[in-house]
């Protein structure tokens, strides 16, 4: 057949579809290969990370940063690390670090009548033994979720139980006068009760508290409502008119220049956690975020905060790459969304470059390796979409 005649009977079998033509990749698209090798990366940093974790466990199944500080929230991270791996309690991989772990917290010595994770007894802990509450529910929780086992269920339950009480009660109370004059009820945590604390309250603690709670509440645990309703209040009464959160509450309108980055993306990972994708509150501190766009999405700038880049990430991958255009559907550029492709494509080649090849950890931050190296394996790990409190 000559070339023409063959030419046109391939065009007129395209259109009628009896060959199909594999589509064009978008303009931009990395190619599968290159995909595949990013991901085979990933997965080999996040297999030494893990390996880094398992060996610096304690033997009676805790971790700590630096000098022997905070065990509850680093035991508590370090755990999730696991989680989102995909090992349980009784399966996977790294199920005998899971199972250490959760035996160090059920631990009858560690038990505490009122429902308090931390021990008082660690100087650490005695001072900021909140953000173990926070943490400490929150892996509890993730794990009681898919613990089939009825025993060391209603082992769980009980601790949660007390765990959650805990927190509703050491949670401050507080009037705040809204601008249109309606007075409501808030409520935030400190590093320490409200009755230790001097009704004391700060945004990073409350965001800490509230996530726990809300991961008890995904795992079935009962969470009153009013608490949560609470600490929602209290972030809006923590936010400024543009959209950023500041450190505490403090009596007044959150004045212009005070706001927190860090603490803005915690909160809006906080709101997304709860399905709020819709409410006014989370877009407010998505602009803010959005209008501080090279705080957050500065290519080449070296991540100095971890607690911001766990919670933004969270905060990302949440978001997807399409919902940040179905909340502001005047932005047209798609581009310059805030979208978790652009998350990854900022943060990952950081973190996977920061990583110490040959232990497995990240040492930077002041913390130390065991806390930056349990957040970057979050994040590179979100994906796995195993953790109903990560979920988008």
């Amino acid at each position: 057949m000559p070339h023409s005649r063959l030419l046109a009977a391939l065009v007129a079998c395209v259109a009628l579809g009896l060959i199909s033509v594999p589509a064009p990749a978008p303009a931009g698209a990395a190619p599968p290969d290159d995909n595949k090798k990013k991901q085979q990366e990933i997965e080999a940093t996040v297999a030494k990370g893990l390996e880094y974790l398992k060996k610096t466990q304690a033997q009676d199944g805790h971790w700590e940063a630096q000098g022997g500080q905070y065990p509850t929230s680093m035991t508590a991270l370090a755990g999730m690390a696991f989680l989102m791996e995909g090992s349980t309690l009784k399966e996977g991989k790294y199920s005998d670090q899971v199972k250490k772990a959760v035996d160090w917290f059920l631990a009858p010595a560690r038990q505490q009548p009122n429902g308090m994770l931390g021990d008082v007894r660690n100087p650490s802990e005695q001072v900021r033994y909140m953000y173990g509450q926070g943490f400490g529910t929150m892996f509890l929780a993730s794990v009681y979720g898919e613990e089939e086992d009825k025993e060391q269920r209603e082992k769980l339950e009980k601790l949660l139980k007390k765990a959650v009480e805990f927190i509703c009660k050491a949670q401050t109370l507080k009037k705040h006068r809204k601008a249109e004059g309606k007075e409501m009820d808030i409520g935030g945590w400190g590093y320490v009760s409200a009755a230790e604390g001097n009704n004391f309250d700060e945004g990073s603690v409350t965001i800490t508290a509230l996530q726990g709670l809300r991961a008890a509440r995904n795992a079935g645990i009962p969470v009153p409502k009013e608490n949560i309703d609470k600490a929602v209040n209290y972030l809006e009464a923590c936010t400024t008119p543009d959209g950023g959160i500041i450190y505490n509450y403090l009596g007044e309108g959150a004045l212009r220049g005070q706001e927190r980055p860090p603490l803005t993306a915690a909160a809006i990972c906080c709101g997304f956690s709860a399905g709020q994708y819709k409410s006014e509150l989370p877009k407010r501190w998505l602009k803010y975020c959005k209008a501080h766009e090279e705080t957050f999405l500065a290519k080449g700038r070296q991540a100095h905060d971890e607690y911001q880049t766990y919670y933004f990430g969270q905060a990302m991958y949440a978001l997807g790459d399409t919902k940040y255009g179905a909340m502001f559907p005047d932005q047209k550029e798609k581009d310059k969304w805030l979208t978790w492709s652009r998350f990854k494509d900022v943060y990952f080649p950081q973190i996977l470059n920061n990583q110490d090849k040959s232990s497995g950890a990240w040492e930077q931050g002041q913390v130390g390796p065991v806390y930056v190296t349990s957040i970057n394996l979050c994040l590179l790990q979100l994906e796995k979409d195993l953790l109903p409190i990560y979920q988008k």
